[in-house]
């Protein structure tokens, strides 16, 4: 059973008739939001369906803003983490899977990337954090990851990080944008900023497993899958 209908919901839709498992993606799609009533729907729902589905694993993701110095007192954060507990207090089969920014093709203009594209291909002035990191992980290589550790048994009743071990400068991400698209933003730079420190050793096993490369290609490779 797959809840929500986002990017990930989506990626998931294979488990859809997978009685065992239940995917709960049906998150706040909006990071920055403050806005109570959202928090309070996604509350429910996830009471309720670890209530309904008592026999069945539920997947959940959160965030790895967790780690980053300058949104883990966000209110979306510590909704996340609210969730969390919510989960292993209740839920008698769970996998909390800590996700960091997964790329692919999505409308919701509130993600890190396409907040960042959209302003530079439109010329719509914007502030750049200076001293800030995002880790970026494609769509397709986050569930080939979570699969795997589903489909094995790994990890029951457990936090884990699904992340790139590399994290990437704000100003590089610009930077492959700006390249890609041959297209120069408008944009000033604050003197702030901080990167996530997220621990992906337990995962890291399975990059080699799964042939997935995080090297030098893999920042160019999502734009070029993903925003041709």
């Amino acid at each position: 059973m797959v809840i929500g209908n986002g990017m990930i919901a989506q990626r998931f839709g294979n488990y859809g008739t997978n009685n065992d498992y239940t995917i709960f993606a049906s998150g706040v799609s909006d990071s920055t939001t403050i806005e109570a009533a959202a928090y309070s729907r996604e509350d429910n729902l996830l009471r309720h369906t670890i209530e309904a589905n008592p026999e069945k694993t539920l997947v959940y993701f959160s965030t790895c803003s967790i780690y980053d110095p300058s949104t883990r007192q966000s209110a979306y954060v510590l909704h996340k983490l609210k969730m969390e507990e919510v989960i292993t207090t209740n839920a008698k089969k769970y996998l909390i899977f800590r996700v960091s920014n997964p790329i692919g093709r999505t409308k919701n203009t509130h993600t890190v990337f396409n907040f960042f594209i959209q302003h530079i291909q439109e010329k719509k002035p914007f502030a750049i954090w200076k001293y800030a990191s995002r880790n970026l992980l494609d769509i397709d290589d986050m569930y080939a990851i979570c699969d795997h550790i589903l489909k094995n048994g790994l990890f029951r009743n457990s936090i884990i990080n699904i992340a790139n071990p590399v994290n990437y400068p704000v100003t590089t991400i610009i930077a492959a944008i700006e390249s890609h698209f041959h297209t120069k933003g408008v944009y000033t730079f604050e003197e702030k900023g901080s990167s996530p420190v997220i621990d992906t050793t337990a995962i890291e096993p399975l990059f080699n497993e799964l042939n997935i490369s995080f090297n030098e290609l893999y920042l160019p490779g999502l734009l070029h899958k993903y925003f041709n």
